[in-house]
């Protein structure tokens, strides 16, 4: 599966990357995602190094991410739309706390950026990749300006702006061209809070311990399993103790993976997980009286 380039900053970037229009995309503090659909209809992921026959082989963060896509992604649109599907990669972030807490309750799970095409050759330019995720049933990144003329954009003096995802500054811009070019201005400020951290490692150094019996009161909600419950109906899915468990433990790993991804945070996990599945049942049992 095609891997995605680096991405240098702007002022490390090829030469003619700041020429004719330019997309300006909001960069995303997540992990990278990348995925295809193979001729049978099931979907391969991958992360920045790997490819997985079994989604479940990715670290634990991506479930979230993971789920979505699968459940979103419109294979039939895509067969329609390419003579060969297995052809096509899809690039994007899969949204999860690691320096900056975005508003999850509006964050997509997954954002698309990026679509590579092995028939042309090439990646798609921004404003086709961005029709291709909606056509497919996903969310692209959102563009902080499009076609804006490279002669008029000063990155020395740009000033990053505010996050679409929460009250707060972006992560940074990825700097666009239709030829292909990319490059990235990063926010010093959010930049500060925590490197390219590992999906294992996290990226919060000053995370708080996690209370097992505070998670699972918080995650697993009545209010939240009930908000579960009617998203997996009306998707026309049972709505099971399984179900309700293994989506609000992906939700809690989305928003305080950085708290448990320390060596060690194993049993804290587990513990979460059980407790979760207990609530889970109590819920289901009260629903049914």
């Amino acid at each position: 599966m095609k891997r995605y380039p680096s991405l240098p900053t702007v002022s490390d970037a090829p030469e003619g990357l700041l020429s004719g229009h330019l997309w300006l995309l909001e960069l995303i503090d997540g992990w990278h995602l990348r995925f295809r659909m193979t001729d049978s209809g099931l979907i391969r992921f991958g992360d920045r190094e790997a490819v997985y026959d079994d989604p479940g082989e990715l670290p634990d963060a991506y479930g979230h991410a993971v789920r979505h896509v699968r459940e979103r992604f419109d294979r039939e649109t895509l067969r329609d739309a390419v003579e060969d599907v297995s052809d096509v990669v899809f690039f994007g972030v899969a949204t999860g706390r690691r320096t900056i807490g975005y508003d999850w309750s509006r964050t997509p799970s997954f954002l698309g950026h990026d679509v590579w095409s092995a028939d042309a050759g090439a990646f798609r330019p921004p404003d086709a990749a961005e029709a291709i995720f909606e056509r497919l049933g996903l969310d692209p990144v959102n563009a902080v300006e499009r076609e804006r003329r490279a002669r008029d954009f000063d990155p020395e003096s740009y000033a990053v702006p505010s996050s679409a995802w929460y009250d707060g500054p972006a992560a940074g811009v990825v700097v666009r061209n239709k030829a292909g070019g990319r490059g990235v201005i990063r926010n010093e400020i959010t930049e500060n809070r925590g490197g390219d951290a590992d999906v294992e490692r996290g990226g919060d150094a000053g995370a708080d311990d996690v209370s097992p019996t505070d998670a699972a009161a918080t995650y697993g909600s009545r209010e939240r399993l009930r908000r579960i419950a009617t998203r997996i109906a009306d998707r026309g899915r049972p709505v099971t103790t399984d179900a309700l468990a293994e989506r609000a433990f992906e939700a809690f790993l989305r928003e305080r993976h950085p708290d448990v991804s320390r060596e060690g945070e194993g049993s804290t996990r587990r513990v979460i997980r059980s407790e979760l599945r207990s609530r889970s049942r109590r819920f289901l049992d009260d629903r049914s009286e």
